[in-house]
């Protein structure tokens, strides 16, 4: 059985659109624009990259990361692992081809079916929809949140708003850092 872990920068608020400067979002990049810079709070970051043997992530996730992180050298280890874009209209002709392996997942039950497999943990990159959807379906095991001292009051949250059975977390490691960022490790209770 393989862990998915849902990994998001979040505002105080729940607001994970936008945080690294894309476009259309009022307060775009407001991860760097406002907070001071504080090495120590992406340590979590660079594990993530050591423990996911596979990344997955939304068709607008996709569309956005797949034609910059393949040049970039800070993410290595994504650019080389498999990935899964979960997408009902991406077709095969537009995936790129030097990302490494890259799989279409068409619905909920084929990330369903993905977890039964053997393998390491499968780390979730923007995808806020996605994120929600994995989430409400009970499919997401773990969750690595760095929370920012912001409320940015709209936008694209971590969280939906459906009527759902409450879920219990365990916090598994916690810590606050000096530019007010937090993290937070939850695993899912069963």
């Amino acid at each position: 059985m393989r862990t998915l872990i849902a990994t998001a920068f979040v505002s105080l608020d729940g607001v994970v659109e936008a945080p690294g400067g894309e476009p259309g979002h009022r307060s775009s990049g407001w991860t760097f624009k406002d907070i001071e810079f504080d090495e120590a709070a992406y340590e979590i970051k660079g594990r993530e990259q050591e423990e996911a043997t596979a990344m997955m992530m939304g068709r607008v996730s996709y569309e956005a990361f797949s034609p910059v992180w393949p040049t970039l050298d800070y993410f290595p280890q994504y650019n080389v692992m498999p990935k899964f874009v979960v997408s009902s209209t991406l077709e095969e002709d537009q995936l790129v081809d030097n990302w490494g392996d890259i799989t279409i997942l068409r619905s909920l039950d084929d990330v369903a079916a993905l977890k039964e497999t053997e393998g390491g943990p499968i780390s979730i990159h923007g995808s806020a929809t996605l994120n929600r959807n994995l989430s409400d379906a009970g499919l997401i095991d773990r969750y690595h949140l760095l929370v920012f001292p912001v409320l940015l009051g709209a936008g694209k949250r971590l969280f939906s708003e459906t009527d759902k059975d409450k879920q219990l977390l365990k916090v598994v490691e916690s810590e606050s850092y000096s530019n007010g960022i937090q993290k937070l490790v939850y695993e899912v209770v069963r």
